[in-house]
């Protein structure tokens, strides 16, 4: 099963991982911070998935395109109140050269950076940063390993790339990709294209931000 196709499927109980007694004080916080980094810019947020993290994100922004693949997941984002500058588009992460030409001076991903192949990693990061102003300021949220908290590891492959195996309500099992990076691993990717880089690690939870040289 594809990424795309294991998400639509999870759409409905996608928000149960935020409910995680352990991970509530870590979420208010990062929920908190978000504002700041993008209040007046103009943003492109990747794979919103069910929108949790846009109206945080969005709340003091310019203007905020919130892309998914999956219909199935932006429907409930649609359901949710969302500042008046939000637009939900779908569109495919791995596709964000055919947003055209416009240009944003901001952009995040929540939960993204994990699900993206180490070797399609740099490659990824380029086609984001082509949609970017010089300057524009960069986030990104995703998840660290935490054993007794995080879905175990099942295998790494020969790549590094780690699979976690996840039931979904109907019962069934479905490999999934999920990369736990470093902060040097994460910056090494980065290298040069970015400045005044900001890492922070939550005991769940860690935070990339960065201007885009």
């Amino acid at each position: 099963m594809s990424l795309q196709s294991y998400y639509a499927q999870r759409a409905s109980s996608y928000e149960r991982v935020y409910h995680k007694a352990e991970r509530q004080a870590e979420l208010r916080a990062l929920e908190a911070w978000l504002p700041g980094v993008f209040a007046g810019r103009h943003v492109l947020e990747v794979a919103c998935g069910t929108g949790w993290w846009t109206p945080h994100g969005a709340r003091d922004a310019a203007s905020w395109l919130a892309t998914d693949l999956n219909p199935e997941t932006l429907a409930i984002a649609r359901t949710k109140a969302l500042p008046a500058c939000v637009r939900l588009a779908e569109h495919d992460a791995w596709g964000l050269h055919t947003l055209g030409a416009q240009r944003f001076d901001g952009a995040f991903a929540g939960f993204w950076w994990s699900h993206v192949e180490r070797a399609r990693l740099a490659g990824w990061l380029d086609q984001l940063h082509a949609c970017l102003r010089p300057g524009a300021r960069v986030a990104f949220i995703d998840n660290r390993f935490v054993p007794g908290s995080s879905t175990p590891i099942a295998r790494t492959d020969a790549a590094g790339d780690s699979w976690q195996l996840r039931p979904l309500d109907d019962g069934s099992v479905h490999e999934v990709l999920k990369n736990f990076p470093s902060r040097d691993e994460a910056l090494a990717v980065l290298d040069a294209h970015a400045r005044d880089v900001e890492w922070i690690e939550h005991p769940h939870y860690w935070v990339l931000s960065y201007a885009l040289a």
